[in-house]
């Protein structure tokens, strides 16, 4: 970390935990961040939003001996610091002991990683005009596809980027820069009987220059749109359903939730006890990997301050391991996956936790499936975590002879998650890794479709 920034946020987290330390802290971690948002949303042409801030705060997780405490603030004035040491020492004479609490062992921490790709200074040259001309563009270009898009939920941008660095009492100093910019488009058309229906595309990557132009995402979201005209249900039946990757996405991410060491030690996971068990069908491998370069959640080392690692979460439909920070592996009696997501709390998280692509095209998929649902879109939080069970509302295409017949809308689909992820039967190639969990095109073989 070379800038003045980066030179400014590592003396001030320096700083502060020496004072913690000096002021009776047996140990302490603490974390510097600075950053840049710009948020702008345009709709029919006019300016709703622009938004833009500069951030910049510490936070400190201290220990005195097994009672742990954590606190933050965003006034780095001298009184500001003095507050923030105080009151984290205060709270530490406040907690209940936790046998589990404290760093990790030195000899675990990363004491070098590779430039992972991950800050574009090119995201930083974007300001508030460029982002309303690109959305401008991107919904001019949804308009003028179809006479039939007649209006719009608007086009929003937004861009990040900003920098950290951790010091601990352990040994550990470290810290990155990031950034990632987003752009997305709400075109929305009328049916006949004057319903309105709307679809949404979105790009976003790390690198500015890697996002898709503005005129494909809005021709994306437009022909999205369209294709939902005349939507209608369909009746009650079973059936075998596929799922687009942005749909295939959530199932992911839910799923991600039901491995990570905190779910386990609360006893909150459908997952529970089946480690090393089949969990899914033999098409499903399932990585969380933070090495990617310029990854949406890439990281060269996780928030304990351990090297970053590839875990291959489900391999060939087997439960492999669970996501642990050093906090949940003491608990549970392991070692930590160096998946900390939280740099001042405790929590194991995902980075870039993903379903493996396979062999065949979404093309090919739909070919090869006679009779069935194609979901595009969810609506509704319909997953127990706890018992698998797992019902939403869903929008797409009803599948006859190997093509889309017809749009759909107003159904709901459902299955336990373990007969779900059990009954993939086709994976497709096309992962996009947009956001931090990502899925290809799957086929589940038969889901309860309710409809009319």
């Amino acid at each position: 970390m070379g800038n003045n920034q980066d030179d400014m946020l590592r003396d001030r987290a320096d700083a502060v935990l020496r004072r913690l330390l000096d002021g009776g802290a047996t140990d302490a971690k603490v974390v510097a961040r600075a950053g840049q948002d710009l948020s702008v949303r345009v709709r029919l042409d006019e300016v709703e939003l622009v938004e833009e801030a500069g951030t910049c705060s510490i936070g400190v997780r201290a220990f005195k001996g097994k009672r742990v405490a954590t606190s933050s603030t965003n006034d780095l004035t001298a009184d500001g610091l003095d507050r923030l040491v105080r009151d984290a020492l205060e709270l530490c004479d406040l907690s209940q002991e936790d046998p589990y609490a404290g760093l990790p062992d030195p000899d675990e921490l990363a004491k070098s990683w590779e430039d992972l790709g991950l800050h574009d200074p090119a995201c930083d040259s974007v300001d508030a005009d460029d982002a309303v001309r690109r959305c401008q563009r991107a919904e001019k270009a949804a308009r003028d596809f179809d006479p039939r898009i007649n209006n719009s939920e608007g086009a929003s941008f937004g861009r990040t980027s900003g920098g950290f660095y951790m010091a601990t009492s352990g040994g550990f100093r470290g810290g990155y820069r990031g950034s990632y910019a987003s752009l997305s488009v709400s075109p929305v058309a009328s049916d006949d009987g004057g319903k309105n229906r709307t679809a949404s595309y979105w790009s976003a990557r790390r690198q500015l220059a890697k996002l898709e132009s503005e005129e494909a995402i809005g021709i994306e979201a437009a022909r999205r749109t369209i294709a939902l005209l005349g939507s209608k249900r369909v009746p009650t039946t079973t059936a075998p359903v596929i799922f687009d990757p942005d749909a295939a996405r959530s199932l992911l991410g839910a799923f991600a939730g039901c491995v990570t060491g905190d779910a386990i030690y609360r006893r909150s996971s459908f997952l529970l006890d089946h480690m090393g068990e089949r969990v899914a069908s033999d098409l499903v491998t399932m990585v969380d990997d933070p090495l990617r370069h310029a990854g949406p959640g890439s990281r060269p080392f996780d928030g304990d301050g351990l090297p970053a690692r590839k875990n291959v979460v489900v391999e060939g439909g087997v439960l492999k391991t669970w996501l642990l920070d050093t906090y949940g592996a003491r608990k549970l009696g392991l070692k930590s996956t160096g998946s900390s997501a939280s740099s001042t709390g405790s929590g194991a998280g995902v980075s870039n936790f993903y379903l493996l692509p396979g062999q065949q095209s979404q093309a090919d998929i739909l070919r090869s499936t006679k009779r069935g649902l194609y979901v595009t879109g969810m609506m509704g939080f319909g997953f127990n975590a706890v018992t698998g069970d797992f019902s939403r509302g869903a929008v797409g295409y009803w599948i006859e002879d190997g093509a889309l017949a017809y749009p759909v809308s107003e159904v709901t689909i459902s299955l336990n998650f373990r007969e779900l992820f059990g009954s993939i039967d086709a994976v497709g190639d096309d992962l996009d890794l947009k956001s931090g969990v990502a899925s290809p095109t799957i086929r589940v073989a038969q889901m309860t479709i309710a409809g009319s």
